[in-house]
């Protein structure tokens, strides 16, 4: 039997996430599961930053200095500051609690309160990829084998949806509904659901995906979609999984299409997914709605960020030997985007 070495440590990670979330706060488990995830990733880097086993971690093997380099960590693997900030965040709100609780803590949560807010130098750019790039990483995965015929398809969900990953891999088969106007049910943030129309040749993949995978199935399946088998239960697959084999599809894709980014991440098909919409003509309301945001003033980056149809707006309404014509430049505009959320690594 493992004994922790700090009791007091663990009994408040325990009540903070198992009583004090849940139960008084009544927190969602949206929330719950941000939380969690950016403790135990940081509790990762102090295993393997102080080189010891989960439970010989103390409170005092943590302080300002171990947080630091945690969150530098997380921007050296691409994450961006506003990320960096939102993780420290939820670290040091479960300090916060803890200096409530126990005493002892006091002097622990001063410690990481030394941390602080790092500013951003420069607005965050929003990223996203042609609808080239788009086909290219879509035609990589090897749909004559099984795992490749789930990649394909998770990708081409992932991109028709524009769903956040941790939305995506929690899809059960009863979200998908077969009826004249296919649509997928999409669980957001705060527990909040949306339709999301399913395009024709987004079903034809569902179908012949399903035939594999759940082939015995109904179509109001409590099953994920995506989910994998942990010793006698099934899961949604992870989030880190779909990350991984996404990032080796787009460097395999960018070989035969330089459009295609660099780094090729799940949000990206998201903001790509979004900006296509926008750019073929759908009103920024329904884009903001197909996206699932709470308020459309998030959805305004897209239209900040389209400079190609700002050039085409300004060719239309000016003539061309007029005194504009000479600064019809797309390159003159900042691409700008007031804060990317990235997905947080997830619990095993």
């Amino acid at each position: 039997m493992i004994v922790v070495k700090d009791d007091v440590f663990f009994k408040l990670i325990h009540d903070y996430f198992k009583v004090y979330l849940p139960k008084q706060r009544k927190a969602s488990k949206h929330t719950i599961k941000t939380y969690r995830e950016s403790v135990d990733a940081f509790l990762d880097f102090v295993k393997f930053q102080k080189n010891v086993k989960l439970y010989e971690i103390e409170f005092d093997m943590i302080d300002s200095h171990v947080l630091s380099d945690f969150l530098d960590n997380l921007e050296e693997k691409g994450c961006s500051i506003s990320t960096r900030n939102h993780r420290m965040a939820c670290i040091r709100a479960f300090y916060k609690y803890a200096a409530k609780m126990e005493p002892i803590a006091v002097i622990h949560w001063k410690e990481i309160c030394k941390v602080p807010i790092k500013n951003r130098v420069k607005p965050d750019i929003i990223e996203y990829m042609s609808e080239a790039a788009v086909k290219a990483i879509l035609a990589t995965p090897d749909v004559s084998c099984v795992k490749g015929m789930r990649d394909q398809f998770f990708m081409v969900l992932l991109y028709d949806t524009g769903a956040r990953i941790d939305e995506l891999v929690n899809i059960k088969i009863r979200d998908i509904h077969l009826n004249s106007t296919p649509t997928v049910t999409v669980t957001g943030k705060g527990n909040k659901t949306r339709s999301v129309p399913l395009m024709e040749k987004t079903l034809e993949h569902y179908l012949g995906y399903k035939k594999i995978y759940h082939p015995d199935e109904d179509n109001h399946s409590k099953n994920f979609l995506f989910q994998t088998a942990r010793g006698d239960r099934t899961k949604p697959i992870h989030q880190d999984t779909a990350r991984k084999f996404i990032y080796a599809y787009g460097v395999k894709a960018k070989e035969i299409c330089c459009e295609v980014s660099e780094n090729v991440y799940p949000h990206l098909f998201r903001h790509s997914r979004a900006m296509h919409l926008y750019q073929r003509g759908m009103d920024l309301t329904l884009v903001s709605q197909w996206l699932g945001h709470s308020k459309v003033e998030t959805t305004l980056i897209y239209a900040h960020a389209d400079t190609e149809k700002k050039r085409l707006a300004i060719e239309k309404a000016s003539a061309p030997d007029g005194p504009l014509s000479q600064y019809l430049d797309a390159g003159r505009y900042t691409i700008t985007d007031e804060e990317q959320l990235k997905r947080l690594y997830g619990l095993r």
